[in-house]
């Protein structure tokens, strides 16, 4: 259901009702409901201060009322999904421009199912638009896609070749290589982004349900349709569709979509009118659909109407020069949402990079969240990782760049650039704690390592003997304490 650091709106001028809509909404449990008249609605949003993740709007007035409300709405938050209240007499309570720009509307009475189905739609909306709204095209957006390997820059050409054009594009690669990170850069970097970017994941939805999330349906096309909903191409429109393990598809909706990849029109369930669609299609797999093919369970012509295009993402495994990089931003990345940060040393960067990751960049994005995790701003050596992960440098030098393996065996600090240092959260941080934590952290470290021989410590860490005794009775150290 929806975030619990976000609040649903209802506008309405009729009190009955918006108690009636606050009570289903406190039953299916949204989270922060605000019901308001048209007069009070900005003093609302003012006093609680959480972001909006759904508007309802019902009765407010005449339409230059109801418009107003409604640009106002729109000009706080531009990817805000509005939903509108449908009265007896129709849809002509509102104004044409609303009912176009709205993502669909409300029966009354009000039940619970619809509300919730209507709620979601809401989030798919959201979701789409913010992934691909020019404001938030930050660095951030797309950091997974990093490293200075061969294969990786390889595909980064393909997609500066592909971005601006429409051809359909395949993305193969095993699961967790960043499939749809390349997906949302050719859309990013396309003439579509202003407009939508609608993943749908065709291997997560049981095969009866598909066809209605990608064409949508019309109210009473099945058993609980209890109103009208849009599908992903609707939602996708001049925007771009992103068609996620397209290989588990089944054969019956392959040829439903190859339809809509021909004609460039489809129905709604339970509708024969035709809707013309203008998508840009991404699919992605990690089956090799040419040996799907040759054992009936892929169409031959789907798959060249979808391999116009295709990149190839390769394994992490090869690619292990760009794990030191990646990890950087995965750390960067958490520092930014201010879920903490860790730092790990060459010997622990150099187990990493003799790790196998069937998982890929997936498995060490896990990874790096539960070292932040175990270790709060502290510093991660190879005896800190998981037993599966201590592996040894012997054999690192045949898979990493000379420069790069000279550089960790001798601690020397890597050169990064200006975007790869850390962030500062944007919470901000308490700067004397994190410098302390850092610093009780390597005291405690050089005393394991040195066997708890003070002078030893001291001598790693360039400080005088008595210095180190100072802070270590300041940090409540002991000769020896062992390493957390």
């Amino acid at each position: 259901m929806l975030m619990s650091e976000s609040a649903v709106l209802v506008i309405d001028t009729d009190e009955t009702r918006r108690q009636q809509l606050e009570a289903v909404m406190e039953f299916i449990d949204v989270g922060k409901v605000w019901v308001c008249d048209p007069d009070t609605w900005k003093g609302c949003i003012a006093e609680n201060k959480l972001p909006l993740q759904a508007v309802l709007m019902g009765a407010c007035g005449d339409s230059a009322v109801v418009l107003n409300i409604f640009k106002a709405l729109r000009e706080l938050d531009a990817c805000l999904p509005v939903l509108l209240y449908k009265e007896d007499e129709g849809r002509n309570l509102y104004p044409l421009q609303l009912i176009k720009e709205s993502i669909g509307f409300i029966e009354q009475p009000v039940k619970y199912r619809q509300l919730t189905n209507a709620l979601q739609q809401a989030e798919i909306y959201r979701t789409s638009r913010e992934a691909s709204s020019p404001s938030r095209s930050s660095p951030e957006l797309f950091r997974s896609l990093v490293g200075n390997s061969r294969s990786i820059r390889q595909v980064r050409k393909l997609i500066e070749q592909v971005a601006n054009s429409d051809a359909n594009v395949l993305i193969l690669g095993e699961s967790g290589t960043g499939k749809e990170v390349v997906a949302r850069n050719i859309h990013y970097h396309s003439q579509r982004r202003s407009s939508a970017f609608v993943p749908i994941n065709c291997g997560a939805i049981p095969a009866d349900l598909l066809e209605s999330e990608l064409f949508g349906h019309e109210k009473g096309a099945f058993t609980g349709a209890i109103s009208a909903r849009q599908g992903r191409f609707e939602l996708a429109e001049k925007g771009t569709l992103f068609l996620d393990e397209i290989g588990d598809m089944s054969l019956h909706m392959q040829v439903k979509l190859l339809r809509v990849l021909q004609e460039r029109t489809f129905e709604r369930l339970g509708s024969n009118k035709s809707v013309h669609c203008d998508v840009r299609i991404v699919a992605a797999t990690h089956r090799d659909l040419e040996r799907a093919i040759v054992d009936g369970k892929f169409r031959e012509d789907l798959f060249y109407r979808l391999n116009v295009f295709p990149i190839e993402m390769p394994p992490l495994r090869e690619r292990v020069e760009d794990i030191p990089l990646l990890v950087n931003e995965l750390i960067t990345r958490l520092e930014h949402e201010s879920r903490g940060s860790v730092r790990l040393t060459p010997a622990a960067m150099m187990a990493l990079c003799q790790h196998h990751w069937p998982g890929n960049v997936r498995e060490l994005a896990n990874l790096v969240e539960r070292l932040v995790i175990m270790y709060p701003m502290g510093v991660v050596d190879v005896n800190d990782l998981p037993e599966r992960l201590r592996h040894t440098s012997e054999g690192v030098e045949k898979r990493l760049p000379e420069e790069v393996v000279s550089r960790m065996l001798s601690q020397e600090p890597m050169e990064v650039s200006v975007d790869a240092l850390p962030r500062l959260p944007r919470g901000g941080i308490d700067l004397k704690e994190h410098l302390a934590n850092l610093e009780r952290h390597f005291i405690k470290q050089a005393l394991d390592e040195s066997g708890g021989i003070v002078a030893h410590a001291a001598n790693r860490l360039k400080l005088r003997r008595t210095t180190l005794v100072e802070k270590m009775r300041k940090y409540g150290l002991q000769r020896g304490e062992e390493v957390s």
